[in-house]
């Protein structure tokens, strides 16, 4: 069963690679979705795809890619349509 999450990931994550990583985390585990920069820091992750890949996304978010000093992730249900792929935005 496909689910889709929003995640709002704060700390420096911007500047950082923080999407690029994403997007290929996200693409290794099979999920579809976009990151984008929010105007206030954050990055804002939506992903849909198999339940067990979500939760190993969220793990990923909460580290990031090197240079990134995650301190949250919030998650909240998602029910926007995601188109396949997974873009940067």
């Amino acid at each position: 069963m496909m689910a889709c999450a929003r995640f709002t990931v704060s700390g420096r994550v911007q500047g950082v690679f923080f999407r690029a990583s994403a997007r290929d985390e996200a693409l290794r585990l099979g999920l579809a979705g976009h990151a984008r920069n929010l105007s206030d820091g954050r990055v804002e992750v939506i992903a849909c795809g198999d339940a067990a890949a979500l939760a190993a996304l969220e793990r990923w978010l909460q580290r990031g890619p090197a240079l990134a000093q995650v301190t949250a992730v919030n998650r909240e249900a998602a029910d926007e349509p995601v188109p396949a792929g997974f873009r940067v935005g």
